[in-house]
């Protein structure tokens, strides 16, 4: 089967020449054929072998595809397997597997073309945690069967909180005594065990059984409910428990460090100030949970949930415990303390006596200052149940009555607004005293003596007499202490109508009315009210024309002061104009012009606090009150249908383009996050509902990516959720195949955030039931002879869908004898159709017959009929 087309050479070839020879070879069948060529080279002799072979196709296929560590989200993850063909002709191979693990094979046969590959998609959902190790057969042409090992590990999302120092389970927190305003923080772990990312939540549980807000664990019965009211008001816990961060992204197998911080407060208007008895014990709960895992939110939604999706909640509860006292000082001789009276320049004492009454906490204090008392020590620390004595001194600096209210500062750590995270000292409480004293003024006696000669700096007008003992009004005339000014003992009779407008000379500023003075002011004596000589220096003094340059001058710069504030206020004006000129205020500043309402008390009804909107600050924390307050608000209102499917207006595409919080998507629930459609029929349509809440403020945008195509009916695909509005998405499953289904479809928010929803189904064939597989006719009692015996067969549909039906006799050689009505209809789903079969006796009929069910496109049943005879003798 060799052919070799050759021309020898007769002579020898030259250097550079060569000699060309064709082989060809033409196969009669299918064999491997083996050859030999020989060469003669001088006294050289070459075997060259030769081989024919015939076509073939070479599969390989990997014998192990490993999934790895997957969550337990009830998400499709699909791996790809590579079938190589390394021969020169196509190749045919087949799966088989008949598991319930893996889901999807495609495509489960095919062919390889040669020198190439085919992929082939296994499906795999993550529903249940477990193992997975299953073998599946895939047959090879020209390589038999081969086995491939499909494994894995399903593990749960598992959250985790342990503690710093020791890296343990944490179960529960206590801050143990704290006094009301203070705040003691405590710092744990966030740990993700699990091999995928996390977004996380904390939400604290304020409604949760076994939770305490405010209740005085160790009083007794009577006293506890005497102060059930204290339940049934709302208490704001988010301002007691603070989880910074409270929300987050983990990393696989990452930690994160959290800061917790607890700081009670009193509750106001139940107790005094200084009530000993009001102690408020706090038991909370902080759970943290991936987003969008609403435990407990989405009941109603989830009624098409499996069981092992309701149960399995992917959180974790850590509890907090702690109490607050208030701040209790006792003083001795009390809040008013009496100082006795002093003169000037004395001081009084008064020893206080500090108590601190807790038996749980010290106290730490500081007197800040006051005018004309003095406390040591000013600051300092009282144990448990310990007092101190502190030494209160009077010394006035002026002469009168006073009544001061001395500030003691309670000091203690507080939260720092500018970083949370970390706590400073502060005063978190006052308290106040009453501190009275009094200050007297000494009398004393002024002596005149007569000047010997000397005439001293101060003199009365003659400088006879100089005064003495004054202390320290020696800076001024003593002698003019009395209000000669006012009055009219010494006034000049002449002088007692003069007017008022004029100026008082001092007694001894004769010596400056030699100075340049103004012209038109008037000075008279202080006593005798005489008109006083008013010297004008020439040579010193403003002629008129300066005086009204100086003036013109003046006014010249008043006005451009003046000009500057116009124009100020001017720039000012038009700046609100721009900031007000839109189409709502219309260039009008809102309420300018207008007088306030008074309102009063009584016009506010008497309602209880509504629940607060959860606020945007990243600080402030999820509550479970608030959450369930806003599903109710959302819920409550009617269901939106057929939105907008995309944003058209500025507000909404403005909205449509935030990136959202961890906290807010907690917000937006989407469930069920599994459908199951439940026992469904072939070629049947059925519908189950998505329901979309939006709790948030602003407008979101959903849009569903569906890829099979037992799901395409699904509509609408996209949407635009108002704020605060609830909506649904009609999930329309329908199927051809017969067998278990499952499948997941993606949705995004925004365009950024993805979610899936798991879709599970289990697609019956068309199928008929008969009430009975075997009917007994027998003639009715009282009927004549001859009668036919007359019976009724139920057909029933179990299932969704209409199916169609026809009976068919099985007849033999003789005579058919029984009947049926009607021969062929439809059954409704969950309906059921009464058929007739009769026999008609007659000679030489048969006594038993046959049916058989034919179901269109389903089964087919045989009914055995007997008709029994009785003969009476």
């Amino acid at each position: 089967q060799f052919k070799l087309i050759v021309e020898n050479p007769e002579k020898p070839i030259a250097s550079g020449l060569q000699v060309k020879a064709v082989v060809e070879y033409t196969p009669k069948r299918a064999e491997d054929l083996q050859d030999k060529l020989t060469l003669l080279i001088d006294d050289d002799v070459v075997h060259i072998p030769l081989l024919g072979l015939i076509p073939y196709c070479d599969l390989e296929i990997e014998s192990e595809v490993n999934f790895g560590e997957m969550i337990a989200n009830s998400k499709l993850v699909t791996k790809e397997i590579r079938i190589s063909n390394h021969g020169t002709t196509s190749g045919v191979f087949r799966v088989l597997y008949d598991g319930v693990v893996l889901l999807n094979i495609k495509p489960a046969r095919g062919v390889v073309k040669p020198k190439s590959e085919r992929k082939i998609k296994v499906d795999i959902c993550t529903d249940v945690p477990g193992v997975i190790k299953e073998m599946m057969k895939v047959e090879l042409e020209s390589r038999g069967c081969a086995e491939v090992w499909i494994k894995g590990v399903v593990v749960e999302q598992v959250l985790k909180v342990l503690g710093v120092s020791c890296g343990k389970v944490l179960k529960c927190i206590n801050f143990g005594p704290l006094y009301f305003g203070t705040s003691k923080t405590e710092k744990i772990h966030l740990y993700n065990e699990s091999p995928e990312r996390m977004d996380w939540v904390a939400v604290l549980e304020d409604n949760a059984i076994g939770g305490e807000m405010g209740t005085d664990l160790q009083g007794s019965t009577d006293a506890v409910l005497h102060d059930l009211s204290l339940k049934n008001k709302y208490v704001d816990v988010s301002t007691l428990v603070l989880c910074i961060p409270n929300q987050g992204t983990l990393l696989p197998y990452e930690k994160c460090l959290i800061t917790i911080c607890f700081s009670p407060e009193k509750f106001e208007g139940d107790f005094e100030v200084n009530d000993a008895s009001l102690v408020q014990d706090y038991v909370l709960f902080l759970r943290f949970e991936t987003v969008g895992e609403r435990s407990g939110c989405l009941q109603d939604l989830r009624g098409g949930a499996t069981a092992t999706t309701r149960s399995r909640s992917r959180h974790v509860d850590l509890a907090l415990m702690g109490s607050g006292f208030p701040v209790v000082l006792t003083f001795k001789p009390g809040t008013k303390i009496h100082f006795k009276d002093c003169y000037l320049g004395e001081q009084t004492q008064v020893v206080c006596t500090m108590k601190n009454e807790s038996e749980f906490l010290p106290v730490t204090f500081s007197f800040r200052k006051a005018a004309h008392f003095n406390i040591s020590p000013e600051r300092g620390m009282l144990k448990i149940k310990s007092e101190k004595e502190v030494m209160i001194s009077f010394s006035p600096h002026q002469i009168g009555t006073f009544e001061m209210k001395q500030i003691i500062d309670i000091i203690g750590t507080g939260v720092d607004k500018n970083n949370v995270a970390a706590l400073k000292t502060k005063s978190f409480h006052q308290i106040y005293l009453t501190l009275l004293g009094v200050c007297k003024c000494k009398r004393t006696s002024i002596v005149f003596t007569i000047n010997p000669g000397l005439t001293p700096l101060i003199s009365n007008a003659t400088g006879q007499f100089v005064v003495r003992g004054t202390g320290q009004l020696s800076d001024t005339a003593p002698v003019a202490i009395l209000k000669s000014a006012q009055t009219q003992i010494h006034t000049h009779r002449k002088n007692r109508n003069c007017k008022d407008d004029a100026l008082i000379a001092f007694p001894n500023d004769r010596a400056a009315s030699l100075r340049p003075s103004e012209w038109n002011k008037k000075y008279r004596t202080i006593f005798t009210k005489t008109e006083r000589y008013n010297y004008v220096d020439p040579e010193f003094a403003y002629t008129e024309l300066e005086q009204l340059l100086r003036k013109a001058n003046k006014k010249h710069y008043i006005d451009f002061i003046s000009s500057l504030r116009q124009r100020r206020l001017e720039r000012e004006a038009a700046r609100e104009f721009c900031i007000y000129n839109n189409p709502v205020s219309i260039g009008i500043k809102p309420a300018e012009g207008l007088k306030s309402p008074k309102i009063s008390i009584a016009d506010f009804p008497m309602k209880k606090p509504e629940p607060k909107m959860l606020p945007s600050d990243d600080n402030c924390m999820l509550t479970s009150r608030n959450l369930a307050a806003i599903v109710s608000k959302s819920t409550n209102k009617g269901v939106w249908s057929w939105l907008s499917p995309m944003p058209s207006s500025t507000q909404e595409k403005k909205d449509c383009r935030l990136t959202l919080t961890q906290k807010q998507l907690h917000q937006i629930f989407i469930g069920p996050s599994t459908i199951d459609f439940g026992d469904v029929c072939v070629y049947s349509t059925t519908t189950k509902e998505l329901h979309i809440i939006n709790n948030l403020s602003v407008h979101i945008w959903i849009q569903i990516e569906v890829e099979v195509a037992e799901l395409q009916e699904t509509s609408p695909l996209s949407q635009v959720v108002p704020p605060l509005t609830k909506t649904h998405i009609p999930v329309v499953f329908e199927t051809t195949t017969v067998g278990m289904f499952k499948s997941s479809f993606s949705y995004k928010i925004n365009k950024q955030h993805i979610g899936h929803v798991l879709v599970v189904a289990r697609a019956m064939p068309i199928e008929l039931q008969l009430s009975t597989r075997e009917l007994i006719l027998t003639p009715v009692p009282g009927c004549l002879a001859g009668t036919e015996f007359r019976r009724t067969v139920r057909v029933c549909n179990p299932r969704n869908h209409p199916a169609g039906f026809t009976w068919r006799a099985v007849t033999g050689d003789r005579k058919f004898a029984f009947t049926i009505k009607p021969t062929r209809g439809f059954v409704e789903p969950y309906s059921d159709v009464e058929c007739e079969v009769v026999w008609h006796p007659g000679f030489n009929t048969l006594e038993t017959g046959q049916f058989i069910l034919c179901v269109h496109k389903g089964n087919t049943i045989n009914l055995k009929c007997l008709a029994k005879v009785t003969i009476h003798m």
